[in-house]
């Protein structure tokens, strides 16, 4: 487990496993959360802009905190967030292999929490092909050693 002081700039955490996607789970988690025809159908995929069935890209940002839990970044008090920025950038379909990077942006104290710092990160998801599909870029609260 990391405290704030632990993290520099630069730092970087990768998840040491991968994820495949199966058509399956695309569609059990489409039918659940975003039952919209691309996410649940290959037919209707095809049909759309992403021309074949494409996971959610709330199913890839859920794949993608599974895999930074089980990565070597590890802040004390949990991956905390406070918001921030979440780019797709290329659809996640079935049979891809995913793993994440995570690297710490900007490191600075909290103002109004005197025992925590706010660490920016940007978290990476890529594909089997090394192709970026998402980019999440989160601000987080995590506590200082104590004493």
């Amino acid at each position: 487990m990391q405290y704030f002081e632990d993290y520099t700039v630069g730092q970087k955490f990768a998840s040491p496993r991968r994820r495949r996607v199966a058509a399956e789970e695309i569609t059990a988690f489409a039918a659940d959360f975003d039952a919209q025809p691309f996410h649940l159908d290959d037919a209707a995929g095809k049909e759309s802009m992403f021309g074949g069935l494409a996971a959610s890209g709330w199913h890839t940002a859920a794949m993608t905190m599974s895999l930074i839990v089980g990565s070597e970044f590890r802040p004390v008090s949990g991956i905390l967030g406070f918001g921030g920025e979440l780019q797709w950038l290329k659809p996640v379909r079935p049979g891809d292999e995913l793993r994440v990077e995570c690297e710490i942006l900007e490191l600075r104290e909290s103002r109004s929490r005197p025992g925590q710092g706010l660490v920016k990160a940007r978290v990476t998801t890529f594909s089997q092909d090394d192709e970026v599909v998402q980019i999440f870029i989160p601000t987080l609260l995590v506590k200082k050693q104590p004493g």
